[in-house]
């Protein structure tokens, strides 16, 4: 009887402890149903079309459920326009990104660059604070701890570990469209945390 009853509790227990620990993987339905993607509108696309030598600041509504809370937080992305030869000088500023990928379960690689158009997170990859585009320096400069970026992205002063990071832009049916990630702060590779 005692034998029994081990052997069915260890039954049950492999039934119910599969399929846990199973949901704890993420899938790409998962992952996919996680990006927060936000288009961007003709104002900001005629802003990004002239903005070839300075980035700009795309504004949007980032839409935040944790738990019971839900709220909707501005954000902002830094974005930018490439010709042919700024695409030559991003490469040589950035080995890092005409190669970027994502590295986790069930994500495709994304390029760095779409339509002709950059998109840079507002989030310094040091601590978190949100670097500005300061045009008397032409550099993003970051107000916590003085990290500095050139308009490419590429980190050139203070302690931030890596450049800032890009952010994936798709286009589809003609219509841009930026997804939201954020990356773990203070390591030297991009690592992502989430997609909101």
């Amino acid at each position: 009887m005692a034998g029994a009853t081990v052997v069915l509790g260890g039954i049950v227990g492999v039934g119910v402890g599969i399929p846990a620990i199973l949901s704890l993987v993420p899938t790409d339905a998962i992952i996919a149903g996680s990006k927060g993607q936000w288009p961007l509108n003709d104002a900001d696309i005629k802003q990004l079309e002239a903005s070839t030598e300075t980035p700009i600041k795309i504004n949007f509504t980032h839409h935040v459920k944790d738990g019971y809370i839900e709220t909707d937080e501005p954000e902002y992305v830094w974005g930018m326009k490439l010709g042919p030869d700024g695409m030559a000088k991003l490469q040589t500023a950035r080995p890092d990104l005409p190669d970027l990928k994502v590295i986790a379960d069930g994500i495709s690689p994304y390029p760095a660059v779409v339509m002709g158009f950059m998109m840079f997170s507002s989030i310094c990859p040091h601590l978190g604070c949100k670097p500005l585009w300061q045009s008397n320096i032409q550099k993003f400069a970051c107000p916590c701890h003085g990290s500095q970026f050139t308009k490419y992205g590429e980190h050139v002063a203070g302690p931030a570990p890596r450049g800032l990071d890009p952010l994936p832009i798709e286009e589809t049916s003609g219509i841009a469209k930026i997804t939201w990630i954020r990356y773990k702060q203070g390591e030297p590779t991009r690592i992502v945390v989430s997609y909101s």
